[in-house]
């Protein structure tokens, strides 16, 4: 079985010393290398609003992953946001007198301008009503992207809607940081093709709740038997512990995965190729 651990400098020098995972980085290299450039690039809104929340400190290390992954490949344009005046579909305006000349032009963008969203915020985040019904029918009625991140299942309990958009909660992290194995469902998904069938990782392993199999594409699960379900705030009597799912909301294309904890995990080539893939899906670049 293959070891990815997702965790600090020690774990990612004896990743280096696992010569299958040195082959696996070579392969997932050549893949992104042949990916085939679109004619126009996409654009990406990296959201990472974390004003009301945990602020991992993984988010600045991840976003700044993302933007480069699109960068190289081609495939996509980002721009990251820590706040969410971009969450509109309306037009920005400024009270008059803030540039620094008459007349200036501010360039600013709206979610019109946007194909696909990477999600890492969390908690409670402050959008008006207009907002959430703007990221709402961005997804379900433009049919754009959004691909979410760990942390990203914490973000608005009070809203019952953006859980339906998601597919499901968080629900604790009984296990805190720890090894569990990951056993791939479908590994033709383009966000796990690179996957081996079974691998090892370390990260901060969450339990999700209010999901349905029959509303979410499993993509990839924990291995149950490898766990402690004695610990306390295990509340899943079923074994049934998902690191990652796709779905649709609407014409939209919808990923979440719990992984990406701490900031080495997205040095890790199996973590940036599965996010990486999986907002390619979102923009409808791969099938």
């Amino acid at each position: 079985m293959a070891r990815a651990r997702f965790g600090g400098a020690k774990e990612r020098e004896a990743l280096a010393e696992r010569l299958p995972l040195v082959v696996i980085a070579c392969a997932i290299a050549a893949l992104a290398a042949a990916q085939p450039q679109p004619a126009v690039k996409k654009h990406v809104l990296a959201w990472a609003d974390v004003r009301n929340g945990y602020q991992h400190d993984s988010i600045s290390h991840a976003v700044a992953t993302i933007e480069r992954l699109g960068r190289e490949s081609g495939a996509y344009d980002t721009i990251i946001r820590t706040d969410s005046q971009l969450i509109t579909k309306q037009p920005i305006t400024f009270p008059a007198g803030t540039g620094i000349a008459t007349g200036e032009q501010f360039n600013v963008r709206n979610l019109q301008y946007f194909d696909a969203i990477f999600f890492f915020g969390v908690r409670e985040i402050d959008l008006s009503a207009p907002q959430r019904a703007d990221l709402l029918s961005f997804v379900r009625d433009d049919g754009k992207g959004f691909v979410a991140a760990h942390a990203a299942s914490t973000a608005f309990f009070s809203w019952p809607e953006f859980g339906e958009l998601l597919g499901g909660r968080f629900d604790e992290h009984p296990w805190e940081i720890a090894e569990g194995t990951v056993v791939v469902d479908d590994p033709q998904f383009p966000a796990m093709r690179h996957f081996p069938p079974r691998v090892v990782v370390r990260d901060e392993l969450y339990q999700l709740k209010d999901f349905s199999r029959g509303k979410v594409h499993v993509l990839a699960h924990l291995d149950a038997s490898k766990l402690d379900l004695t610990v306390p705030l295990v509340h899943r009597k079923d074994g049934d512990f998902p690191v990652a799912w796709s779905k649709s909301y609407g014409k939209g294309r919808v990923f979440y995965s719990i992984l990406g904890h701490d900031a080495d995990d997205w040095d890790n080539p199996l973590l940036q190729q599965m996010y990486f893939q999986a907002i390619r899906w979102s923009l409808r670049l791969t099938e």
